[in-house]
């Protein structure tokens, strides 16, 4: 695999990661993840409770020391530098609305996927700004939105015994800096690429190929991933 380099001039280093609806499986493999890597992570929920619950068992779950903390949403969003949303689709919007003044200024990154289930399993749904992350610029005019993380494996991420996770993370947004910052922080879970991926506008099929990949992981009883050939 062709190395794609994160810039020199992108330092996360020291910098404090929260994730909003971190008691969820994918909010927790990521917090995981970054805190193994040597960060704080505050993992924020509607139930401060819930959340410091979540933190505790994932601290009490690792033979080495990590950092992660449990606090409501509003308080998490207040101290991460950095700010994942990985919330239910549905209270997506209201959530956000509800926090843009804690967010004001911050990086954010979202990776909300919009999705339906019926019978004939997983489906795009349609989202009148285009895109989970459109929405979310749409809502946090102060704010710098990015979007990543959609396709990765909360399993894999939860998994003590797997240390390289094989895939490639899409980062898409409109700053090249807040871009280049993101690709950084995917870059900390270790045999993960982060790649460029376009502006917001494109996040919609970003988004909606999550409906594929389960519907691969379900016929094929795995947990697929995405890897961009030829970089």
């Amino acid at each position: 695999m062709t190395e794609v380099s994160t810039p020199e001039t992108t330092d996360i280093t020291g910098r404090t990661i929260s994730v909003l609806g971190g008691t969820g499986d994918q909010g927790r493999g990521l917090a995981r993840r970054f805190a193994l890597a040597g960060h704080t992570v505050y993992l924020g929920s509607r139930s401060a409770e819930r959340a410091e619950k979540a933190a505790r068992e994932l601290v009490e779950a690792e033979s080495a020391a990590i950092d992660v903390r449990g606090l409501d949403n509003a308080s998490a969003a207040a101290e991460g530098d950095i700010v994942i949303v990985a919330v239910p689709w549905d209270g997506h919007r209201e959530l956000l609305e509800s926090l843009a003044g804690p967010l004001a200024g911050k990086l954010v990154v979202d990776c909300v996927n919009p999705l339906g289930f019926d019978k004939r399993g997983p489906f795009a749904l349609d989202v009148p700004e285009g895109s989970a992350a459109e929405q979310a610029a749409a809502v946090l005019p102060d704010s710098t939105v990015t979007a990543a993380f959609h396709h990765v494996s909360a399993v894999i991420l939860l998994d003590p015994e797997v240390e390289t996770v094989d895939l490639d993370v899409l980062v898409l947004g409109e700053d090249r800096a807040a871009t280049d910052t993101v690709r950084a922080l995917a870059e900390l879970i270790p045999g993960v690429r982060g790649v460029f991926g376009g502006r917001l506008r494109n996040a919609h099929q970003v988004e909606a190929l999550t409906a594929n990949l389960i519907a691969v992981n379900r016929r094929y009883k795995t947990h697929a991933g995405i890897r961009i050939t030829g970089l």
